[in-house]
């Protein structure tokens, strides 16, 4: 594995073509708003150039990722992560193969890819691709869309603890190059589904709290749930961060089930307590604030794991 400067990094993306863009599993505003415009800047360079159809793309993202998704048949040449920390994070179906290249800002990346652009600095992946655009003047209008929505989502629209100044002039210089703030902000964070609230309604009043001072609060989302709410995988974007909104909380949990019958973890904390450390025991990973992994067990004894776990690291 080769560690890359972003100039390294750009003058690979010029001398290689056929690209393949991945996505992660249960793919976020980052993953795709990044991968999908660093697909457009490909392009733009005079190279072939798709994302692989990711079968999780919610309908929020569709619009935004159709545009350059890779027709059936399509063979690649040079296989491209972006925004995916680790090989048990590809994305459903695809069928593996050497990924040449990974551009990422996880500090848990497993360094899978035979090259890799690394900024854990970064609050999004959006940002690194943003830094490319410039550097190769490819800044338009598109891009910055795409970025404005990689940015945005991975600070909850500039509230989370991994924003920096950094994030806000990087957020900034979008504007400036004609991102539609406007419509993406409605969209994305003041626009949301009746069966969405329906279900953010059951998280709350089933939320619980645990350790000194009640300092770890847990919500737990079921199959059950989903289904007597009408909710869809649409209705489920960011619900990480409603158990952090209970004042008091050091550390907040979703425990959230999943047709395996596994349930997917995501922590959220202070910068006082490592998130990832506590991921990492089940192979899970991401940043010390906010990071996930997977149980393979339902949500109530996932639940008594996971808060084992926490109240021993705490």
């Amino acid at each position: 594995m080769t560690t890359m400067t972003l100039n390294e990094c750009i003058n690979y993306l010029k001398s290689s073509d056929g690209y393949l863009l991945l996505t992660h599993i249960r793919p976020d505003g980052d993953t795709l708003g990044s991968a999908a415009a660093l697909c457009h800047i490909l392009r733009r360079m005079g190279k072939t150039a798709y994302l692989y159809p990711n079968p999780q793309v919610t309908a929020q993202y569709a619009p935004f990722v159709a545009p350059y998704l890779a027709p059936a048949g399509y063979v690649a040449q040079t296989l491209l992560a972006v925004d995916l920390a680790s090989e048990n994070l590809f994305p459903e179906g695809f069928p593996g193969g050497e990924v040449e290249l990974c551009i990422d800002h996880h500090p848990t990346n497993s360094r899978y890819a035979r090259r890799l652009v690394c900024r854990p600095e970064k609050a999004s992946c959006g940002e690194i691709i943003l830094e490319l655009a410039q550097s190769l003047k490819l800044l338009d209008k598109t891009v910055a869309d795409l970025l404005y929505i990689a940015v945005s989502t991975d600070c909850g629209c500039f509230v989370y603890a991994n924003t920096t100044a950094e994030t806000h002039r990087a957020a900034a210089q979008l504007m400036e190059a004609g991102a539609d703030y406007k419509a993406l902000n409605k969209l994305l964070f003041r626009t949301f589904s009746f069966s969405r609230l329906t279900l953010e309604g059951m998280i709350y009043a089933g939320m619980r709290r645990y350790g000194p001072g009640e300092c770890v609060t847990v919500a737990t989302v079921t199959r059950e749930m989903m289904r007597s709410s009408g909710a869809t995988e649409d209705d489920c974007e960011d619900l990480a961060s409603l158990a952090g909104r209970v004042a008091g909380s050091r550390v907040s949990v979703t425990v959230r089930e999943l047709n395996s019958g596994a349930s997917k973890i995501s922590l959220r904390s202070g910068e006082d307590f490592d998130s990832s450390a506590v991921c990492a025991l089940h192979g899970g990973g991401g940043h010390k604030m906010a990071s996930g992994c997977t149980i393979q067990a339902a949500p109530e004894t996932a639940r008594e794991i996971i808060v084992r776990d926490i109240l021993e690291a705490l």
